[in-house]
């Protein structure tokens, strides 16, 4: 087991490893970006990379304290759902009553996971980024294309 100290270093240290690996790789439109605090434009959706010493998830989170609102965002991703799953290559796992993994408030999520995986173990480090590069890639490029349709929900 770890100490409190060795987790934050060790949580700290992939995902700097991670925001360095992933750098150089452009948007979608070819610009620079964050990919670890990636910016949707939108209030309340957020893309969420997660791990811990279980597993691993990446989603597509809505969080808007309206439920009512939140469930429209929800509606409208599904409206979009097959582009979603054509830019990923995949099918994610669609989950309308959630709870944030932070403060335990409301959500809704869209969301792929990788278990068993380890964060604290740097023997899983390149399945970890293995699992979340191409489908953050993947989010990015169906992103550039869709938030348009949401435009409505601002």
């Amino acid at each position: 087991m770890y100490s409190k100290a060795e987790t934050t270093q060790l949580r700290q240290a992939f995902w700097t490893a991670f925001g360095q690996y992933m750098a150089p790789v452009p948007s979608a439109e070819g610009e620079t970006t964050s990919w670890i605090n990636y910016k949707t434009g939108l209030k309340h959706v957020s893309f969420r990379l997660r791990a811990d010493h279980r597993h691993a998830t990446i989603a597509i989170e809505l969080t808007h304290p309206d439920a009512g609102i939140r469930e429209l965002f929800f509606e409208q991703f599904g409206e979009v759902r097959n582009l979603l799953h054509e830019a990923l290559g995949e099918e994610w796992t669609w989950e309308a009553h959630a709870t944030d993994a932070h403060g335990g408030q409301p959500c809704s999520r869209i969301y792929q996971e990788l278990r068993p995986a380890n964060l604290f173990d740097r023997n899983d480090w390149p399945a970890l980024i293995s699992f979340f590069k191409p489908r953050l890639i993947a989010l990015d490029a169906f992103w550039t294309d869709a938030q348009w349709s949401f435009e409505a929900l601002k």
